[in-house]
């Protein structure tokens, strides 16, 4: 049986979630990749164990993560039977639906059937009675906010979950939301959108700044641009690399001379902070109080130790954010 490391809450930094009693790790262990049935079991065991062991107390999943869909969630399941159940009650485990999980109509977008539908085979996935946070994925143009919000405050009043977020929102559309959520008396706390240097959709879209103005959290995922920003990729494209093993989320042609030229001048300003590629890049999304956590993958324990120095150095001088601007933006 798994014996947790004593002196685990020594090693991270926790923040409120918003204007909520909700505490998260500055640093978070998402399961988008590396998690399903393509990922070896034992080693998904091992980057659990060392993220526990190290003070990540959130673990973010989802209905579709795998492959195959559902995958991800069975096999943290499993962990949590097998292993690590005793601390149930020290973690915060969120789960999301939006996106398409299964055939037919009713498997997909914002219905009030498919989030709770969802909600419950999730639940039966990872052997739970509730999620911590249960998110909405993507907004849907198709389906009444009303009904969507209505749902999820449902979910909170079954006791299936004890806060909602929203995921890939706009500013606008998550004002809206927050609106219809009050007015539910429904603890809508977060969201999780991408973000990193490289990709600052949530910066001109509304969503950061309306989140920081609404007192709610925010949760980036992609911190890394899939790993652009790392030392992956500053001589060429290695074999092995998710480029050319998984091209679904990153494809080669995003690889071009010019992105490489930023991401190894990007390197040098990390050197010269005493950091790697991918600490600045995690600490830069740290940088200015707004954004909660950041959320991390990992496909090998020593990952996860590696990414966890980024909160040792979140302080940026003023010439450091520009020269990081001129090379991304």
């Amino acid at each position: 049986m798994y014996q947790a490391a004593e002196e685990r809450y020594q090693k991270m930094d926790y923040v409120y979630c918003g204007k909520s009693g909700l505490k998260l790790p500055e640093v978070s262990l998402g399961f988008w990749h590396n998690f399903g049935d393509t990922g070896v079991y034992e080693n998904i065991k091992q980057i659990c164990f060392t993220a526990f062991d190290n003070g990540i107390t959130h673990f973010d999943l989802a209905n579709n993560y795998g492959p195959e869909p559902g995958s991800a969630e069975k096999n943290f399941g499993r962990i949590l039977k097998e292993e690590m159940g005793q601390h149930r009650d020290e973690m915060v485990i969120s789960t999301k639906a939006g996106y398409l999980m299964w055939d037919g109509p009713y498997g997909d977008w914002g219905s009030r059937k498919y989030l709770l539908a969802s909600l419950d085979q999730s639940l039966q996935r990872m052997g739970l009675d509730y999620v911590d946070i249960f998110y909405h994925h993507r907004m849907d143009p198709n389906t009444p906010l009303e009904e969507t919000m209505g749902a999820l405050a449902t979910a909170v009043q079954s006791g299936k979950a004890l806060y909602v977020g929203l995921s890939n929102y706009d500013g606008p559309t998550m004002e809206k939301a927050a609106a219809i959520l009050k007015d539910l008396h429904c603890p809508f706390i977060i969201n999780q959108n991408r973000y990193s240097i490289f990709d600052r959709t949530i910066e001109k879209n509304g969503l950061k700044e309306k989140a920081a103005e609404l007192k709610k959290g925010i949760i980036a995922y992609s911190p890394l641009a899939q790993g652009l920003l790392t030392n992956r990729y500053l001589n060429g494209i290695p074999e092995d690399s998710r480029i050319m093993t998984d091209g679904r989320f990153l494809k080669k042609d995003a690889l071009t001379e010019e992105k490489l030229m930023k991401i190894r001048a990007l390197n040098e300003v990390a050197a010269g902070r005493g950091q790697t590629l991918a600490e600045m890049a995690l600490s830069w999304i740290l940088r200015d109080g707004i954004v909660t956590s950041v959320l991390v993958g990992a496909s090998k324990p020593q990952q996860l130790l590696d990414n966890i120095k980024a909160i040792e150095n979140t302080e940026f001088s003023e010439k450091e954010l520009k020269k990081i601007d001129e090379l991304s933006l």
